[in-house]
């Protein structure tokens, strides 16, 4: 499908008119009330604030100098690039998905009038998520102590590669979404048998799920500082949250002395679990419980009794894979997922995003979106889940460029003058960079997901 048709396919909408965006998030979402201040850079601790902002929690992202390109979040220009065609302005298309919905202040916490204001956002917020390296708060005047004499309620979040305690050397080593598939294990399982080398994962997939779970380590505790009124400090390693997600890996070593190895798209465990070619494409098959297994039988005609164990099944696999696999060489995907439907078999083509944008489930459920970017204007991108059937999540604007909210945020939410903002700006405590343009790029919000 062309790009340029997809609204005209009647895909879901997050916004409904041209006018502005409010200043400050609308009363939105089971987070409305939720107060997050969010400094962290490149993907998995900006994504924790921003999954918790798509369900209405108020995120302030504070970003500190440069005011402008390169930036100090990296993110802002990740490739690939967006470009407005009615204003020029350019902006990474990862920013775009993964920073909507936040309020943005540039503030340069190495000075003591940023550190400053930064206390004062710490007293208006119930949740600081950070993901620097350990120790750079603490040397910047900024440690959790400090942070809890002005807010002994707040809830800190620290992400990072290794976590903030354990070997000094790993503590401190440079850490990014491949590294942590390497250390925790994930990637040693990923791919074709040696000799063939493991394979990552096609996403940042660690960073994202790390996100989810610092977004829910800081809904904990935030519930446990509503219930005793003391805050707490959350280490989030990237690594340790890859390990807990590999089943039962570290049982299948430390009680029988496995290391389990690749099995390329197969299953070291269940069978039939696998991908096959279909005559258009490719598709999958489960039959991973007994019931399943007698369904798949039937519909493929395989009649070998000796199968239906399962533990034989698992030991001579060839001959069910290479009777599954010229089944589905001989019809398309289509045909394959009608009788898959048809007799309870879970057969599923393998989407790639084309194919995606052209599925009625996913446009039926909201999961293909269109919201305004302050920068990049008009876009279309994924939506937000899971759905909340009362207080859903959505889009209420873009994601912010540099400072765009110093005003709105340091104004009403901090009560700071016309006079006090205008001379922190002018000492360069605080900068922005708007795009070319930019006097109105965002839309009004209505709610996503219901």
């Amino acid at each position: 499908m062309n790009p340029a048709s997809y609204r005209a396919r009647g895909a879901s909408t997050a916004v409904a008119t041209a006018e502005r965006a409010p200043a400050l998030p609308p009363d939105y979402g089971p987070l409305a009330g939720l107060r997050v201040l969010e400094s962290a850079r490149y993907v998995a601790g900006p994504w924790a604030a921003t999954y918790l902002g798509e369900f209405g929690a108020r995120v302030v992202h504070v970003e500190g100098p440069p005011f402008g390109p390169p930036y100090a979040d990296a993110t802002r220009t990740l490739r690939p690039i967006l470009r407005n065609a009615a204003t020029g302005a350019e902006v990474s298309e990862s920013w775009v998905q993964y920073s909507r919905n936040k309020l943005s202040v540039g503030l340069d916490v190495k000075r003591a009038e940023g550190r400053a204001v930064f206390l004062d956002l710490v007293r208006a917020s119930d949740i600081w998520i950070e993901s620097s390296r350990p120790g750079t708060y603490d040397r910047l005047g900024l440690s959790d102590r400090t942070v809890w004499e002005a807010n002994p309620r707040l809830t800190v979040v620290h992400v990072s590669g290794y976590g903030r305690t354990g070997d000094p050397a790993r503590v401190q080593a440079p850490s990014f979404d491949l590294t942590a598939q390497a250390f925790s294990g994930y990637l040693s399982l990923q791919g074709n048998p040696e000799p063939a080398p493991p394979m990552r994962s096609g996403t940042a997939l660690n960073d994202t799920v790390t996100g989810l779970a610092a977004a829910a380590a800081a809904l904990m505790g935030y519930y446990s500082a509503q219930r005793t009124g003391r805050g707490q400090a959350v280490d989030v390693a990237q690594y340790e949250v890859f390990f807990t997600l590999l089943e039962n890996l570290a049982l299948d070593f430390f009680m029988r002395g496995v290391v389990r190895g690749r099995h390329g798209s197969a299953h070291a465990r269940l069978h039939p679990y696998d991908v096959h070619r279909a005559a258009d494409g490719w598709v999958v098959v489960a039959a991973p419980t007994p019931d399943a297994w007698v369904r798949l039988r039937d519909l493929i005609g395989f009649d070998d009794p000796r199968y239906d164990d399962r533990d034989y099944r698992l030991a001579h696999r060839t001959a069910v894979d290479e009777a599954i696999a010229a089944f589905c060489a001989a019809r398309t995907r289509d045909e394959l997922e009608a009788l898959g439907r048809a007799r309870d078999v879970a057969v599923n083509r393998v989407l790639d995003i084309a194919d995606i944008a052209a599925d009625p489930h996913y446009r039926a459920r909201g999961m293909l979106l269109d919201w305004d970017d302050p920068v990049a204007g008009p876009v279309h991108g994924a939506g937000v889940a899971p759905k909340f059937s009362e207080t859903p999540g959505g889009v209420w604007r873009g994601a912010p460029w540099l400072g765009q909210d110093n005003a709105a945020v340091l104004g009403q939410i901090l009560g700071y003058s016309d006079e006090r903002r205008e001379e922190l700006r002018r000492e360069g405590v605080i900068g922005s960079f708007p795009p070319r343009g930019s006097e109105s790029h965002s839309a009004s919000w209505s709610p996503s997901g219901a």
